[in-house]
């Protein structure tokens, strides 16, 4: 079927009143359809269709240690990264009994920021015993968890672990963001 317009006469029988012609319009659809079909697959042969990026997270296979056996480590070989409220992060490098509001240092995200701070203590330690903690709190979000995890990757650190804040941290914590 195309599109046309019809031009005959409505006139029947009789010859009372003359009336105008009445023109009705028929239009196929079918071509537009076909175009919408052909458009659609164009641009789903024409897109690119983006891969979903994934952070892989290497997990150790959970072994028993007899506490004996679990070895020293000094604290230039620990850095301790906390993550807090409001997209901020702090940092140390104390004995837990040591950690005060005073040495718990504040940063940012930044190339300046946490990524200079680890790459400093990279230099200062041991670099077969380099571990970095990452203590979030209950106040931090995924977002910070996946930055600070990026920043493992930007700076090449392999060992680091993801840790909850022991009750001395969260005082000192809460001592500092309070003030």
């Amino acid at each position: 079927m195309s599109a046309g317009v019809d031009t005959s006469s409505g006139k029947g029988k009789g010859g009372g009143k003359v009336r105008s012609k009445k023109m009705s319009i028929n239009v196929d659809m079918a071509p537009m359809c076909d175009l919408g079909f052909l458009l659609i697959t164009f641009f789903m042969f024409t897109t690119t269709f983006s891969k979903p990026n994934i952070m892989h997270l290497n997990m150790p296979p959970k072994v028993e240690i007899p506490p004996k056996d679990i070895p020293e480590i000094k604290i230039k070989n620990s850095f301790t990264i906390i993550l807090g409220k409001k997209d901020k992060v702090f940092w140390h490098q104390q004995e837990l009994k040591d950690l005060s509001p005073s040495n718990l240092i504040e940063t940012n995200y930044s190339k300046e920021g946490i990524r200079k701070e680890i790459l400093r203590a990279q230099k200062e330690a041991d670099p077969d015993k380099f571990t970095i903690i990452i203590k979030p709190t209950d106040d931090s979000n995924y977002k910070n968890l996946v930055d600070i995890l990026d920043e493992m990757e930007i700076t090449n650190s392999t060992r680091y672990g993801i840790k909850d804040l022991s009750s001395t941290e969260k005082s000192v914590y809460i001592e500092k963001v309070k003030n």
